[in-house]
């Protein structure tokens, strides 16, 4: 019987512990922020970084998205009207159309009579003004990618020189103190890596977009151009 009642008290000793485990990892949940600021003043910088990297992220995948959208009867117009001789309504159709391709259209239009090259190097001045406009601060986050994780581990060398600080001045080393201390600033590692990574996949996805749509734009230039040098046009 004595035996029976050790075995309960030393169960039920257990099951408290481990609710005190699971309500300190709950409140270490909930304190997400509190944790993040940890890490150190470093995680300014970094926390910016992940900031500007969203924002940047966010405004250059709407802009690159409205740009990509199709507009199917924009060629079959113009082609329609060139074919007519209406030059002047194929500009206009071009105009009504606020895209990329439409601009690049509109400059070969207005270049119609001279040779093929000239209307050609119009047309690829304008496709790569716009381009540039379609990159605009996507660089950034490559810079991003690079700056965020060696900012984090800048911030643990600094948090582990303090830490070794600490202990030559105690005169010992506690294990627990150089854990606990370890731990917090890994934390500073842990963030500049995982937005670096973030800012890594988001330039890639952007700099795909482009492409795609920079491939669209110039099979339509190279249609719009083998239309224009066909006999008869």
């Amino acid at each position: 019987m004595s035996l029976l009642q050790d075995n309960l008290t030393v169960d039920t000793l257990n099951q408290v512990q481990q609710q005190s485990v699971q309500l300190a990892t709950q409140e270490e949940n909930l304190n997400l922020i509190q944790l993040l600021m940890k890490g150190g003043w470093i995680m300014i910088p970094i926390l910016l970084l992940f900031f500007l990297g969203l924002v940047i992220f966010i405004e250059r995948y709407i802009t690159i998205r409205n740009a990509s959208r199709l507009d199917g009867g924009l060629m079959a117009q113009v082609k329609s009207n060139v074919l007519s001789g209406k030059l002047d309504a194929a500009i206009a159709v071009c105009r009504s159309s606020n895209s990329a391709l439409a601009r690049m259209l509109q400059k070969g239009l207005t270049r119609v009579g001279r040779p093929i090259k000239d209307i050609e190097g119009a047309i690829e001045n304008v496709g790569k003004l716009e381009v540039s406009k379609l990159e605009k601060n996507i660089n950034i986050l490559g810079i991003i990618a690079g700056i965020a994780p060696m900012l984090g581990f800048v911030g643990t060398i600094f948090g582990v020189i303090q830490i070794f600080r600490e202990v030559e001045i105690a005169g010992g080393i506690d294990i627990g103190t150089v854990s606990g201390g370890l731990y917090v600033k890994m934390i500073a590692s842990a963030s500049g890596l995982t937005i670096g990574i973030l800012a890594y996949i988001g330039y890639h996805i952007l700099n795909m977009m482009v492409e795609r749509l920079i491939l669209r734009m110039e099979t339509e230039a190279v249609e719009f151009i083998d239309l224009l040098d066909e006999p008869g046009s």
